[in-house]
């Protein structure tokens, strides 16, 4: 990576940061914000909804499943809390590493990060679609034990692979690689619940270019990922009805949220 790296340029990553409340995005990703929210002015909320999702999947495969190893694909920006420290609130033995492809998302990761002194939480540089050389990294498998079960977090990280063949290949392969006992955990954006002409406007603005990937799938094409999987209570269903928290409900509802959850036993 260069000293300097070139910031004037859309990331996706980065834009995702400031819809969840973080700080590291630019000028170029809050100008596209403005544009996402003048054909969806929900897409903020959903975005934390998917968010918020997460950690009650991680609160609740930790504290009743025994599995003690997360390996969070696509993690983003680190924003606490984050996904190591609700898993060690739970135990603090707890192991997790984080993987992404963006440069600037390691070096956040690996400057602020903070694991409990009993459990581990580190970055590897990886990407999805390179699904063997990720789990060959370095500190994946330093870290992880994947001859044991693991949680696999794809969080909002799918829908930024557009290839269709690509993304099944993926899963296909950490399915593969993966333990009995294992879970994978899909967070997948969705126009299902979308009004029509909602769907016309955001295809519009899409065809563009200008906005960055985001292939939003439908609830039949995500069933295709888990295919043949146990799946956790609920199931498969929307981001805001997946064990919802009383204490702290869900600010949207299903149709603003969009977005599909579903956590799957190997």
């Amino acid at each position: 990576m260069s000293e300097n790296p070139d910031i004037s340029a859309l990331n996706t990553s980065r834009r995702y940061n400031e819809w969840v409340g973080g700080k590291d995005h630019t000028g170029v990703e809050r100008a596209s914000t403005k544009t996402v929210l003048t054909v969806l002015p929900n897409m903020i909320d959903a975005a934390r909804e998917g968010r918020a999702v997460v950690m009650r999947v991680v609160r609740h495969l930790v504290a009743e499943t025994g599995v003690r190893q997360i390996l969070d694909i696509g993690a983003g920006q680190p924003l606490s809390p984050n996904v190591h420290e609700v898993a060690q609130r739970v135990d603090p033995a707890t192991r997790v590493v984080y993987a992404d492809n963006d440069p600037l998302v390691a070096v956040h990761h690996r400057g602020t990060v903070m694991s409990k002194p009993a459990g581990r939480a580190e970055f590897q540089p990886g990407d999805l679609r390179k699904v063997g050389e990720l789990l060959a990294g370095d500190v994946v498998t330093e870290v992880l034990d994947l001859s044991r079960p693991v949680v696999v977090l794809l969080a909002s990280v799918l829908h930024l692979i557009d290839d269709d063949e690509q993304a099944a290949a993926a899963v296909r392969q950490l399915r593969e690689a993966l333990a009995p006992g294992s879970y994978l955990v899909i967070v997948h954006g969705t126009f299902d619940t979308l009004p029509e002409a909602t769907r016309q406007a955001v295809t519009a603005m899409m065809a563009t270019g200008k906005q960055g990937v985001y292939r939003a799938r439908s609830r039949a094409e995500i069933e295709e990922f888990v295919d043949g999987l146990e799946l956790v209570e609920p199931g498969l269903v929307s981001s805001v009805e997946w064990r919802p928290d009383p204490v702290n409900p869900p600010k949207t509802s299903v149709a603003d949220a969009m977005c599909w959850v579903v956590v799957a036993r190997l």
